[in-house]
């Protein structure tokens, strides 16, 4: 980053999402830039679907991933793959030779001795605060949750709105935000498991991402948004709010931004300016592990300001 902005703490991310019970081990996967070793950071975020369908093994394998990135802080939300961490699901989608205890068994691996080891923090839907050792104070929103398709996990039906109060929603759409996303200077991160809507989330069936996620980050305008779900969306595009007024690649000279990996994305981005999103699957669309993890630079608040 450039030199320094009076009031705020330069800060490195590393951004990953949709690895799928990626394996260190496999002798396939040797070249990934995950097997390697990786640039020491600030902060790591997950943004989900840690596994393909559950599992304390499989979440275990992803604590491993994890425990070997040098970085402070890390973290983690689930994703509609990780069945066994949404309860409600698990409690109610229960197959043959499925057990119940599942459930309480992922959560003791995700909030456990094994993840407090690795300093992994696994995250529920809401906004969170963290003070780093750098000075900074990180204010984060995150959800799990994603619109319903194919009776996966974290779901919600396509009316219902998560992220925004009722005075803020879509028309024929009701909230049923417990959490909603807080207003623009009021969280600096955003890190969602699926895409808002016409955002890096463009697959086969069209634009998959939610509406009411456009709506409450075109309010909110945080600094970085970051996601996955949408393998074929991958990338990185920067929202200039200033010129365009509203969250759209197309609009206001959208700035889709390629990865130079281990190099980082290093803009002095302010709030409600300017927003960085970024889809960081590590699958593609054939789920086959080719993508690498993404490096931010930005600067946040000091925590005593």
């Amino acid at each position: 980053m450039s030199g320094p902005v009076t009031g705020f703490v330069p800060t490195r991310f590393l951004l990953l999402s949709d690895t799928h019970n990626f394996d260190v081990q496999d002798p396939a996967l040797k070249d990934h830039p995950l097997n390697h070793p990786l640039p020491t950071t600030d902060v790591v975020l997950h943004c989900g679907d840690l596994t393909h369908c559950g599992g304390a093994s499989s979440y275990r394998k992803a604590i491993k991933l994890l425990a070997s990135i040098d970085a402070e802080l890390k973290l983690v939300v689930a994703g509609n793959h990780d069945l066994d961490l949404d309860k409600a699901f698990w409690d109610t989608h229960l197959d043959e030779g499925d057990d119940p205890e599942d459930h309480g068994e992922a959560m003791a691996v995700m909030k456990g001795s094994l993840a407090q080891d690795a300093g992994v923090i696994y995250l529920d839907e809401g906004t969170h605060s963290f003070t780093l050792k750098n000075g900074a104070r990180l204010r984060i929103y995150v959800s799990p949750y994603t619109p319903a398709f194919n009776n996966w996990a974290f779901a919600y039906e396509h009316h219902e709105d998560r992220f925004n109060k009722p005075q803020d929603i879509l028309t024929d759409s009701i909230s049923i935000a417990a959490n909603p996303i807080p207003d623009c200077g009021h969280v600096d991160v955003v890190m969602t498991h699926g895409p808002p809507k016409g955002i890096l989330d463009h697959c086969r069936e069209g634009n998959a991402g939610c509406p009411h996620l456009l709506q409450a980050i075109t309010r909110a305008r945080p600094l970085l948004h970051c996601y996955g779900h949408i393998h074929e969306g991958a990338g990185a595009v920067l929202v200039n709010w200033i010129s365009s007024g509203q969250a759209s690649p197309n609009a206001g000279g959208g700035n889709h931004l390629p990865n130079k990996f281990p190099e980082p994305i290093s803009q002095q981005f302010v709030h409600g300016t300017i927003s960085l999103m970024v889809n960081a699957a590590i699958n593609d669309g054939k789920n086959s592990p080719t993508n690498a993890p993404w490096l931010v630079d930005l600067l946040l608040p000091k925590a005593d300001s």
